[in-house]
């Protein structure tokens, strides 16, 4: 929904109905992944994509015709049997959407999240996607000290909001099931949580040119961009635009001030790019302690081989010494800043996701990874 907030804030505000298909499942290659969301607005305008222009017709139609009754509907698309170029995913994938009508009277919370999503405060929203159909499209929003809405008992209330809470604080959108009174081990019932935690951040130490073209590529993915260096001739704004904030400070003090404030978590990813040991080797040492999502430094093999020696006479383990990429990026064959830059992402994603970073063109069986 974030993509399209501002669009069905729009609409919500001015008191009209509008048809949001919201992507809640998906199996094998879907082109979009869970949460993706398309509105057709009072108007007939679209906007957004749930399947990159597969079933876009279809999920259109179905959106009007869910405004026009007021119910909401769980709606699967997948590959057809007989033509593969029928209302169906030419992917191979399936996907299900939850569509249903959204305005003042069924979402009335919307205002509330919207705020909280700008302002990169976290909240989960919670709909009923399988079970009676009194309840499908039922929706609890949770935030981290408070909720609001009913999914159609207290103890499933109760249930999801703890739940709905784990996931947030994780960032993390899943499914979940449940028995109809909110049993745990029970079944008959899934809810579906967005969870609209902030941004995951990219701590990016050594305020060199390679840090600018990392920078703005961190922000493309949508991280929180820090660039964090002890030199305030060179950690400047304006040599920094990408970033979303620039830090004069010793990269090891503070990312343990960023620790000791629980101001990143294991969604975190930090660039090393200093090569330069005094700084390197004290950043590094906090970084491997901890359990972020990529840890990477720059370096030519020379410079990794000291690096290394330098971490294990510090203490370093080689458990943690593991956790390591470097030298930083997959192979690439990137020569400028800006091809070194796509080279870390790219590792990055593929640590994400599981990827092997060869061509696909040279691999079997599935593109998207679970």
């Amino acid at each position: 929904m974030r993509e399209v907030l501002t669009e069905l804030v729009d609409w919500w505000r001015a008191g009209d109905p509008v048809g949001v298909a919201t992507v809640v499942r998906t199996w094998r290659s879907s082109p979009r992944p869970a949460g993706a969301t398309m509105l057709v607005g009072p108007d007939g305008t679209a906007v957004g994509s749930v399947s990159g222009g597969c079933v876009e017709g279809a999920v259109y139609e179905l959106a009007q015709e869910v405004v026009e009754s007021g119910q909401p509907v769980v709606q699967r698309y997948g590959v057809s049997d007989d033509d593969a170029f029928a209302v169906g995913l030419t992917c191979g994938g399936i996907i299900e959407l939850l569509v249903e009508p959204v305005s003042r009277e069924t979402f009335p919370e919307l205002e509330a999240v919207a705020r909280a999503i700008e302002a990169h405060d976290p909240v989960a929203v919670v709909s009923v996607v399988e079970g009676p159909a009194d309840r499908i499209g039922r929706r609890l929003v949770v935030w981290p000290s408070s909720s609001s809405g009913t999914l159609g008992s207290p103890r499933l209330d109760a249930a999801a909001t703890d739940d709905a809470r784990g996931l947030l604080a994780a960032g993390r959108t899943e499914t979940l099931h449940y028995g109809p009174d909110g049993e745990r081990r029970g079944e008959g019932l899934t809810l579906f949580v967005a969870s609209y935690a902030p941004p995951a951040r990219m701590l990016v130490f050594g305020a060199i040119d390679f840090a600018a073209s990392v920078a703005r590529i961190g922000s493309f993915l949508g991280y929180h961009v820090t660039v964090c260096d002890a030199r305030p001739v060179f950690a400047t704004s304006k040599r920094f635009p990408g970033a979303d904030e620039v830090v004069v400070d010793w990269p090891h003090r503070y990312l343990r001030q960023e620790l000791d404030a629980g101001r990143v978590d294991d969604r975190t990813v930090v660039c090393v790019l200093t090569h330069d040991p005094k700084f390197d080797v004290p950043v590094l040492q906090v970084a491997l302690a901890e359990r972020f999502a990529y840890v990477g430094a720059m370096g030519s093999r020379r410079t990794h081989d000291d690096r290394m020696a330098r971490l294990r006479e510090a203490g370093v383990t080689e458990k943690e010494l593991a956790r390591l990429s470097s030298p930083i990026g997959l192979d690439l064959g990137a020569r400028t800043p800006e091809e070194t830059a796509v080279s870390i992402a790219a590792e990055i994603i593929a640590g994400r996701w599981g990827g092997g970073g060869a061509r696909l063109k040279e691999l079997a069986g599935r593109i998207h990874h679970d």
